[in-house]
């Protein structure tokens, strides 16, 4: 139905903070990587879309939705709210862990680079 929307949701959140936030930040792991998450969001987004428009639960005339058009308004919102969130957390967890390892193996190359001199 419309699970797909709280991924983009948080894509655009994403994406926003990213832009937003001053070039200083960039020394943080998570605020440098944002745009891995956004990346993440976006593309599990548009393949959820695309997944979607094949079964026919997006349409191409308003009200686009086949849920909203069909008086299925709550059990799309039931699906947006577990579904669609349960994606969105497993996102950030992944993307969480690849920010930590990356930061590891960034901060072990430093570490050996400056201990080889």
């Amino acid at each position: 139905m419309a699970c797909f929307t709280v991924p983009l949701a948080t894509a655009v959140a994403a994406e926003a903070a990213r832009r937003a936030l001053p070039e200083r930040t960039r020394r943080n792991p998570f605020v440098a990587r944002l745009g891995w998450l956004g990346r993440m969001m976006f593309g599990g987004s548009f393949l959820l879309a695309i997944e979607h428009i094949y079964h026919g639960e997006i349409i191409f005339t308003p009200p686009f939705l086949t849920a909203v058009k069909d008086g299925e308004t709550a059990g799309m919102l039931h699906e947006m709210a577990t579904r669609g969130v349960a994606m969105a957390v497993l996102l950030v967890a992944v993307w969480t862990a690849m920010v930590l390892v990356s930061a590891v193996r960034e901060r072990a190359g430093r570490l050996a680079v400056e201990g080889g001199r």
